[in-house]
């Protein structure tokens, strides 16, 4: 686990695909246990330690995430992404090229809990939620499409269900109809903005796929 920032109330991490961010039915170690083992460690904490989970990443799904140390760094960064106020962007390879080199992607999503699916629905579906997100093509090889893509909502699976409605699947998706098999799927949280929960500063974390590994080396 490599640690991007640490302060008070906050810590913000790489979470490597493939690691469950909670404890999942795989009894896998998870994120969130690895994290609480190193708070325990590092500040020698006797008994339970706290950690806030304030926002996810899909199980396949790499990148930045940000969690809270205290309860009011918990309260006050959920409330940041309640409002709009945390800034998100995201790196994927998809498969094809895209017709538009930048754009900007608005459906209605209905999650399937049954199937841990989601798909894009008529406004006036019940339970539909709004999808909006913004992209940028920054390279194309090899048929695939390197994007980075700014979340604007953050529903499930809008990444991949948003790309996939448009005719270029992220790589490595077969739930939502890639067809080139990879070792990982190739999406990744790139950077995170937030506000420091007591005194309000502003503060980006970054970091970005290992480019010389697959999925990333197939584009780079």
């Amino acid at each position: 686990m490599k640690v991007l920032f640490e302060d008070n109330h906050t810590i913000a991490v790489v979470k490597e695909p493939n690691i469950p961010v909670m404890p999942d039915i795989s009894g896998d170690e998870c994120l969130m246990d690895i994290i609480k083992a190193y708070l325990k460690k590092k500040y020698n904490k006797p008994g339970e330690v706290f950690l806030g989970l304030v926002h996810r990443l899909d199980r396949p799904t790499g990148g930045v995430m940000i969690f809270a140390k205290t309860s009011k760094g918990a309260s006050r960064l959920s409330e940041q992404i309640r409002s709009g106020k945390m800034d998100k962007v995201y790196l994927a390879v998809v498969e094809g090229y895209l017709e538009k080199e930048s754009g900007s992607m608005e459906t209605y999503l209905l999650k399937d809990r049954d199937l841990n699916k989601s798909k894009s629905v008529p406004i006036d579906t019940a339970g539909a939620k709004k999808a909006v997100l913004d992209y940028n093509v920054l390279k194309q090889k090899n048929g695939l499409s390197l994007v980075e893509i700014h979340l604007i909502t953050g529903r499930h699976h809008q990444i991949r269900v948003q790309f996939s409605q448009m005719g270029n699947p992220v790589l490595g998706d077969a739930k939502y109809g890639a067809k080139k098999k990879v070792h990982n799927l190739a999406l990744w949280s790139r950077r995170l903005t937030f506000y420091k929960p007591v005194g309000n500063e502003p503060v980006t974390i970054k970091a970005d796929p290992d480019y010389c590994s697959e999925p990333w080396s197939l584009i780079s």
